[in-house]
This record gives structure tokens, sequence and C-alpha cells, in this order.
């Protein structure tokens, strides 16, 4: 069998939530909200956050470890380590370095980030992928793990009772089977609305400053508005195109796992694809938006409630700041025991 013909599946997944957890009433005394209009306008009930010293690299590798447990695999399987991120440990070096350390992964595999904000899980599993299936990698670990409570501005109410933070990991692997594991995908990217969601300071651009900082330009903005719009169309978009690529229809989906970013963004997805949100897992009352981390989250909990079966056909999809975002369709594979 040539490499191209190679079958890409994920094989385990794992995660990790922070201790603490911030709910809607702890919030209400923060800023000007109350519970019942966070969970009318978002879903959210509460969210994690990470303590002072906890890092994406951190959350990151606990939910490694936990796809290699599950796996019967140690690091040394590892050939190829991804990490989805906005809120990155350090500008440089990777989080994907400072993970392969903390996981004692073998010195002579590729180890680097994809920065596609909460598109970043999907992208990251394209790439994977396609490396797979060079035949050069037959196991990969991608992973979403984000902190957003650091870029998040804990006075403004229209954006801090969104997001919170948390990790995912899928371990990758090859296998000779066709029809298995990820089938078809698309990702894009419009960078004419950069403006939608970003944090304009930080980088080479806008280095930060005294009056940056007082500013406020370290956190997120988000034009609520705008953003659910565009996100709701080119979300439903994204899955048709993948279905039409497969040859495939919405009703042979057993289960869509979209980023879990606001519930009214995914009940609004659902209805354009004419699909009944008892397909659309949904963990947001609990995590709230963890951008690159929050599909591995939603798909291991499908998975661990028993909602996910051998053979069932998944359709994730993301979008994020970039704009970006993307679509996967797969094919739900465990190998023997």
């Amino acid at each position: 069998m040539s490499s191209a013909e190679l079958s890409v599946f994920i094989r385990a997944i794992g995660v990790h939530a922070p201790a603490r957890t911030l709910t809607n009433a702890e919030l209400s005394g923060m800023v000007d909200t109350s519970d019942e209009w966070i969970k009318t306008r978002s879903g959210i009930a509460e969210r994690r956050i990470a303590a002072a010293g906890e890092a994406p690299s951190d959350m990151g590798a606990k939910a490694s470890a936990q796809a290699l447990s599950r796996a019967g695999l140690t690091p040394a399987d590892v050939d190829l380590l991804i990490v989805a991120t906005m809120t990155p440990d350090v500008p440089f070096p990777s989080t994907a370095c400072l993970l392969q350390a903390k996981l004692g992964l073998r010195r002579d595999i590729p180890c680097f980030d994809v920065s596609a904000a909460c598109s970043g899980f999907v992208y990251a599993l394209q790439v994977a992928k396609d490396m797979m299936r060079s035949g050069a990698y037959r196991r990969a670990l991608v992973i979403g793990a984000e902190k957003l409570s650091s870029v998040v501005d804990w006075s403004d109410r229209t954006t801090c009772v969104l997001f919170g933070d948390g990790a995912g990991a899928a371990l990758l692997e090859t296998s000779p089977e066709p029809g298995v594991g990820l089938l078809a995908n698309l990702l894009g990217a419009d960078g004419n609305n950069a403006e939608l969601l970003h944090c304009a300071g930080g980088g080479s651009a806008s280095p930060h400053t005294g009056d940056s900082l007082r500013e406020g330009r370290q956190f997120l903005r988000m034009n609520g508005k705008e953003v659910f719009r565009h996100a709701v169309r080119v979300m439903a978009e994204s899955c048709e195109r993948v279905l039409a690529q497969a040859g495939l229809t919405s009703e042979q989906v057993a289960w869509f796992i979209p980023h879990q970013a606001n519930i009214r963004i995914l009940e609004a997805v659902a209805g354009q694809l004419n699909v009944g949100m008892d397909r659309f897992p949904s963990n947001l009352a609990r995590y709230g938006n963890t951008s690159a981390a929050s599909i591995p989250l939603a798909l291991e909990e499908a998975w661990q409630d028993g909602k996910i079966k051998h053979g069932d056909l998944i359709m994730i999809v993301a979008f994020g700041a970039g704009l970006t975002w993307g679509a996967t369709l797969l094919r739900w594979h465990e190998p023997p025991r």
C-alpha cells in the first residue's frame, strides 16, 4: 500500500480541566451581569479557570498523558506533536517544545504550534493527517490547550462571561484500513475581518508599553454581533461542502461536534443544516468557550457518555479569530483491544 492510501484515525482522546470553577453567580459580583443574562445569551453556567502557575503546556501534558494511557502507549511511541493555541505559554519557544519536554517525548520528532484561534484544533488535525499520510509519521499528538483567562478583561462583561481554560489531546495513528478516521475536510480564512475578534497589543507590530497596558491592549476584544453572523454562515457552509466532498448528507452523520462558542450559534448552525440539537452534543454550560480545546473536550465527553460508537460518522466544525474556520468529517474507529 502506498503512503497516500493510508488512513489516519483518532485512537484515543484525553482531556484536562483546571480545578477551579467560576460560576455565573461569582461573575455577577465582579461585573454588571447576572446568571440569567449569561445563560440566556450564551448557554454558559460556569467555566474553569487555570491557577496562576498553570500554563497551557501543563494542561496539554495532562491531557496527552491521559490519551497515551488510554491507548496503552508511551511517550516514546509518538512521532509528531502539534499544539493548537492562541494563548501560548510564552511568545517563543513554541508551547509544543515546552510540552515535549514535560511529556518526555523523543528529541528526533517535529514539535510546533498552530495559531488559528478557535479553529486551531481542526487546522492541526488536517496538518497532522497530511504529514502522517506521507508515511514519515505513524503516531501524532494533536493538542488544543488554552488559558483564555490570561487574555480576558475581567471588567468587560461582554467577553469575560464567555471564556474558560482547558486542554484536549487526540492521539492519531495511521491504518491500512480504508474509509476510517479523517475522511474529508475544509479549511478557510478571511483576514479582512481580523478586527472582529482580536488582541491589539503584544506583538512585534505593537509591543507592550505602560500606555498600552493601561489601555487594555493586552486583552481580547470582540464584535459579538458580527462574529455571530459570520460564524453561523461559514460553519454551516463548511459542513455542507465537506459532506458534498464525501458524497454524503447530513442525515448520515451521527454527531456534529462544533466548537463550543455560544449556544445560540450552535442552534443557528443546526437550524441551517436542518439537524436537531439532539445530534449537537454540548458542554458549554460547564466549560464555556475554551477556544482550541473545546472540540476535543466535547468529543471526549460524548465518547465517555457512550454516545459515540465504532463506525459513527462525526462532523467537527469550528470558527475563530482570523477570521478562520474549518470542518472535518471522520468515521470513528476503535482498534481491536
